[in-house]
């Protein structure tokens, strides 16, 4: 069980984002048990904002219920596949806006994003927290509200798989290569070469979750 320790005052404040974050970061894990009383005390607040903010999260499928109990929700490879058509069409469309109405400023930030991951490649954990600010900032390059919003949604059900394909070997330096060339047709003002290669980046990505998952499933015999 994870170690209960109070939300730092620099993080979000409302027991509905703590918790998502706490997901997010992986503190909770797929198949997590959550209990009210001991959110309550990580969090140091009483148990009614808990209580909403875990039937919130519930109706949002990334709990469910196990008994009485909420456990943190998993996805079965129907639902991956979903979420990974889904993200890919988002993230292309992303890209191709972000081609068209990114600033210089928020172009050059993507490009020196990408420059200082690149040190990062053999650091999975650390590759993967990098990863999630780049597309952010890919998305909110895209200056359109409601495309965020709908990623940000698609984001956190990325949270319910178990691992991140950057773990497997190689992947961190591939995957850092697929974004130098997203933001070289940024930079070139390309929409279409924006748009395919991010829509290729999730491909890649989608296939090796698909061999981790096969990996798993051979573990398992």
């Amino acid at each position: 069980m994870p170690e209960l320790t109070h939300q730092p005052k620099s993080g979000p404040t409302d027991a509905y984002s703590m918790i998502l974050e706490a997901i997010d970061i992986g503190t909770y894990r797929p198949g997590d048990r959550l209990v009210e009383s001991e959110l309550a005390e990580r969090f140091g607040m009483s148990r009614t904002p808990i209580r909403e903010a875990l039937q919130r999260l519930e109706t949002q499928s990334l709990l469910v219920r196990d008994g009485r109990s909420l456990i943190v929700a998993s996805l079965d490879h129907n639902q991956m596949a979903e979420l990974y058509v889904v993200r890919g069409e988002l993230e292309g469309l992303a890209a191709r806006l972000a081609a068209r109405h990114a600033t210089a400023e928020e172009i050059r930030v993507l490009r020196e994003m990408v420059d200082a991951d690149n040190a990062l490649a053999d650091n999975p954990n650390a590759l993967a927290r990098a990863n999630k600010r780049f597309h952010k900032q890919i998305h909110l390059a895209s200056h359109n509200r409601y495309l965020v919003q709908q990623l940000d949604l698609v984001h956190r059900s990325m949270a319910l798989m178990a691992t991140s394909s950057l773990a497997v070997e190689g992947r961190g330096e591939i995957a850092q290569a697929e974004h130098d060339q997203i933001v070289r047709m940024i930079e070139a003002r390309d929409e279409d070469g924006a748009d395919n290669a991010l829509r290729e980046h999730i491909s890649v990505a989608f296939m090796t979750r698909l061999k981790q998952e096969a990996a798993r499933r051979e573990d398992d015999f």
